[in-house]
């Protein structure tokens, strides 16, 4: 059971480090394809715009077919898009080819988190979601440092190949050790009633203001810590590793609060904390080595919040957890493009100091909307 699991993971690994591996060799791409690094950084954004659609447009397709076969479908264009990526004679048809290694990535992530409830037990299902979400992490933290050392070994072109040969292995390996598994919808992902529900579109807002919060200052951590911590050369580096390892381990340490504890203590519990851990990261920044120890905290518990979000939409309304677990991933993604554009607001207004403040201020507002999610509606009188 654990090793599909980890496989499961290993698909979101490797599908959701495309999405940030273009950071890294910019400066190589854009040369190459005659184009300014302005230009060639859309190529990031291009890929955040089509995920976030694409996650809950992707229910339609557990309709009509096995959620396996979509998963295999679906890394098989991953691997193709990579390939056409690869070997792209111009920006537009990198361009083009982005697009469909977005998409694909989405529905990966999608079905492989539902794929993942349905192995385990009913009271191991946050933990089971958790390890999903440590490969969806482990590719955004890692997925950079990777791109840049294949790009400065073999050049940019044999980064996308290399996707595409790891999406090939992890296809070859689900289709023989995963079964068929996952009904079919008999009708569309009730959208209509879950977002009627005040308390799971609560629980969706809490991801987007965490996510949000954490972003504000993560997004900028590297002039964060050079100028405000001095922490500079190899140091950053090591810094972000030290985040790395302590953000991979968060996925499953959320699974596991929602496990141990309720989902609906967890969605309480883990913004608070949260906002206890950034709110003391200013306080420490005269300390490089207490703040890296305070940095980890924050890194761990940053990655804690969509498991946990995701145990509590399926244990408070199981009848439109499909529809909410599609519109969860796309609700990380508002969450990432809101952290960023309001930490570039306060830089411009501010000062790198204020940032860790002002992302309190989003994480503040996620508690909020955690104690609406969890407000019991009054019971109905019987009739009769």
């Amino acid at each position: 059971m654990y090793f599909r699991l980890f496989l499961l993971a290993l698909a979101t690994f490797a599908t959701g480090t495309a999405e940030n591996i273009i950071v890294g060799i910019l400066p190589t791409i854009a040369p190459s394809l005659g184009v300014s690094v302005g230009i060639a950084g859309q190529l990031t954004s291009v890929f955040s715009i089509t995920f976030a659609p694409t996650a809950p447009l992707a229910l339609g397709l557990t309709i009509r077919f096995e959620r396996k076969s979509i998963m295999l479908s679906a890394l098989a264009v991953f691997a193709f898009s990579n390939v056409v990526a690869g070997i792209s004679p111009s920006y537009s048809v990198l361009f083009i080819a982005r697009i469909g290694m977005a998409a694909a990535s989405a529905v990966v992530c999608l079905i492989a988190t539902m794929l993942a409830t349905e192995l385990v037990d009913s009271g191991m299902r946050g933990r089971a979601i958790g390890i999903i979400f440590m490969g969806i992490s482990g590719s955004m933290v890692l997925g950079v440092p990777a791109g840049m050392l294949i790009n400065e070994w073999f050049g940019w072109r044999a980064v996308f190949l290399a996707l595409a040969s790891a999406a090939l292995i992890v296809l070859l390996l689900a289709q023989s050790f995963l079964p068929k598994m996952g009904q079919r919808l008999q009708s569309g992902p009730d959208y209509k009633s879950h977002l009627k529900s005040y308390r799971l579109l609560s629980a969706q807002v809490v991801s987007i203001l965490m996510i949000g919060g954490h972003f504000v200052l993560f997004a900028y951590l590297a002039p964060y810590l050079t100028e405000t911590v001095g922490i500079a050369g190899p140091h950053v580096v090591l810094a972000f590793i030290a985040f790395g390892a302590a953000g991979v381990s968060g996925g499953y340490c959320g699974g596991w609060l929602a496990d141990r504890l309720t989902p609906r203590m967890a969605i309480i519990v883990t913004p608070f904390f949260y906002l206890l851990a950034l709110g003391a990261i200013p306080l420490f920044s005269d300390t490089p080595a207490a703040f890296i120890a305070v940095m980890a905290v924050w890194a761990c518990i940053s990655w804690m919040i969509s498991p946990v979000v995701q145990s509590f939409l399926i244990s408070a309304d199981p009848a439109t957890v499909e529809a909410g677990i599609g519109l969860n991933l796309s609700a990380m993604h508002i969450g990432v493009a809101l952290g960023t554009a309001a930490g570039g607001l306060v830089l411009e207004c501010a000062s790198l100091q204020a940032l860790p403040w002002a992302g309190c201020i989003l994480v503040g507002l996620a508690v909020v909307f955690a104690l609406n999610a969890t407000r019991r509606g009054r019971r109905m009188r019987p009739t009769g």
